[in-house]
């Protein structure tokens, strides 16, 4: 049967177009046996493929779940809309890269959680696949539908169609979930025997344990554990990077992917306490992989797939233990490959002009910094811990340093922000831009700078100290917009600005509960889907869901939540203490600044106390205060 689909879908690949998204057989894919394994792991990304095969996660845990020999792991990603409309035609359910199996056919469906604008593509996949929509409706011999990664921490809006959800760092969790699941096909137990066992393993939420119930505010007025599951459930995580799973090879694409190289992880975790930054709360503590590690990877994964550059990946890059160091190493090593040394993410100080003139001496591509705000008071109310004369001398030593062109991220919508606050945006990128011009006027190269200016929205994120902020209108996001456009005008200012309305449902869906999966449903019912992707993103379709469903989409997503309410993902654990989060948001309010712990005294987020878990630097400090 599997060679009959594999015939077909060869059959309908010269139909649509970047037919290579769904060949396979890649360099270093992994094929097993399907008859010969106990387990059947299905890993799902509900985007296109070069998207998803740029994402590191997935590729740890598709090398880790193959490790096992009892266990095949393959992949499976959002088919385009062509691709689908021919599998529709041919009556052709979803399929792995791999073997061209069927996903139906699968034990479990493992879905990455990355962006509240996928969700709609994950109904699409399971109904491509011929597996009920909710949990409720799917027997034992459908997969066991799990969850994970960052959304997974408000999995609310998914919750009936969802059978598990895995908070935290995957890699700690998921060989006991298969190691249970392997006790249970074996006992012939009922499926509900099977996540009643799965509900007493740490870090698995099975969402059908729970009733819930919530006021018009969106407060959870009833909440109620059954089945004996746990009433607080905790994140997962892993103590020890350079002790943690890493692949060293990587399935190298036959197509151009979104990040085409090698991704070392050199860091998880970040404790600079941005008020608005959820990766920056759900991640902690910070745990730093060993240089040693690092380069013995380096090493491995260059072999392995030939790629000529390496990015040094974490939250914070710049404050990775000696990365000048390690940086400078693994440039040496590698000079006669020419392979690049590359880090995502750069603090606004000279330090980091000097280390990209280092990493980027054969050819500059410019660098990026995020000021987040345009006015040193929202900066301070969001906690970024920089100012203006930061910024200026950074940007003044690279424009000395010979770079042209810098691009400058802000955010729109923050808390307590004015007009004012919007304005200076622009104001302060004139003033880089002013100041590059004078630098190349003097200089032997006369070619104008060039300032891009990235404004996104903010949308407040769950187990953040703005988790209680309200959500601009879009009336108010449209008015800022416009002063940016009006302000930002000139041969050397660029500016790009994110959708309002999807915006919007990014803010619908990130503190929504369970209510908004009616409306979930009924528009993918009515043709949402890649709903991330501008061209098929379409407003009037959700507001139609809304109205089907009976809610009213402004009044759900502009609503206040009470600080002092119970919040709809408030069982769900991260490890910082609601009461920190809520002494942070006040601190906002009264525009103060609370430290970076990593360099200051502890600020008592919680999270080595409830966690039971440690700070790992690799200059050798561990804390457990």
């Amino acid at each position: 049967m599997t060679i009959d689909l594999a015939n077909k879908i060869e059959e309908i690949l010269p139909e649509v177009s970047k037919p290579t998204r769904y060949m396979g057989n890649e360099l270093n894919m992994i094929k097993k046996d399907l008859n010969q394994v106990k387990v059947k792991f299905a890993l799902a990304f509900p985007d296109v493929y070069e998207v998803a095969m740029s994402h590191l996660g997935i590729k740890i845990l598709y090398h880790l779940l193959n490790e096992r020999e009892d266990t095949v792991a393959e992949r499976v990603y959002a088919p385009w809309v062509d691709m689908e409309q021919k599998m529709r035609e041919h009556n052709l359910p979803l399929f792995t890269l791999e073997n061209r199996a069927k996903v139906v056919d699968f034990d479990i469906l493992g879905f990455t959680l990355q962006y509240e604008m996928s969700y709609t593509n994950i109904l699409n996949m399971l109904d491509l696949a011929g597996i009920p929509l909710k949990s409720k409706d799917r027997g034992e011999e459908f997969p066991l539908v799990i969850v994970g990664g960052p959304c997974a921490f408000n999995p609310e809006p998914l919750a009936p169609f969802v059978d598990v959800v895995l908070l935290g760092e995957a890699e700690a969790a998921i060989g006991e979930l298969v190691d249970q699941y392997l006790v249970w096909k074996d006992s012939g137990a009922s499926k509900k025997d099977l996540l009643k066992s799965l509900s007493q393993i740490e870090g698995l939420y099975i969402p059908s344990f729970y009733e819930i119930d919530y006021n018009d505010d969106g407060e959870v007025v009833k909440f109620e554990a059954k089945n004996d599951a746990p009433e607080i459930l905790k994140k997962r995580v892993i103590q020890n990077l350079d002790e943690s799973y890493y692949p060293e090879k990587l399935i190298l694409p036959y197509m151009e992917i979104v990040h085409d190289r090698v991704t070392l992880e050199v860091a998880r975790g970040c404790t600079r306490g941005c008020r608005f930054c959820q990766a920056g709360m759900i991640y902690r503590p910070v745990r730093e992989r060993s240089h040693e590690r690092i380069k013995d990877l380096a090493k491995k994964l260059i072999e392995s797939t030939g790629y000529e550059e390496i990015s040094l990946s974490s939250l914070s890059t710049s404050d990775y233990s000696k990365i000048e160091d390690l940086a400078k190493k693994l440039l040496e090593e590698y000079k006669d490959q020419r392979v690049s040394v590359a880090l995502p993410s750069m603090r606004v100080d000279s330090f980091s002009v000097d280390l990209a003139k280092e990493l980027q001496a054969v050819r500059k591509t410019g660098l990026t910094f995020a000021p987040e705000a345009g006015t040193q008071r929202l900066r301070d109310v969001i906690n970024k811990g920089i100012n203006e004369e930061d910024l200026l001398k950074t940007t003044e030593a690279a424009f000395k340093e010979g770079w042209r062109r810098v691009k400058l991220y802000f955010m729109m919508g923050l808390p307590t922000e004015t007009l004012e606050d919007i304005k200076g945006i622009a104001d302060l990128a004139k003033k880089v831009a002013e100041m590059g011009d004078e630098i190349r006027r003097n200089s032997d190269n006369k070619r104008r700078v060039k300032v891009g200016v990235s404004v996104s929205t903010f949308v407040p994120k769950p187990h953040t100290p703005f988790q209680w902020s309200k959500f601009n209108t879009l009336e108010e996001i449209k008015e800022k917009q416009q002063l940016l456009r009006n302000e930002l005008r000139g041969k050397d200012l660029s500016f790009t600005w994110t959708d309002p309305y999807l915006s919007t449902m990014e803010a619908v869906f990130a503190r929504g509960d369970r209510r908004a999966a009616e409306v979930m449903q009924r528009a993918w019912e009515l043709g949402a889907k890649f709903d991330g992707w501008s061209e098929h993103f379409d407003y009037q379709r959700w507001k139609q869901a809304f109205e089907e469903s009976g809610y009213n989409l402004e009044e759900y997503v502009y609503r206040n939540f009470n600080l002092e309410g119970r919040l709809p993902w408030d069982h769900l654990e991260v490890g910082v203490d609601k009461g920190y989060l809520r002494k942070e948001y006040q601190k906002a309010i009264d525009v103060e600044l609370t430290p970076d712990c990593r360099f200051n005294n502890c600020t008592g987020c919680g999270i080595l106390k409830n966690l039971d878990a440690r700070i790992s630097l690799i200059g050798g400090e561990n804390s457990g205060k």
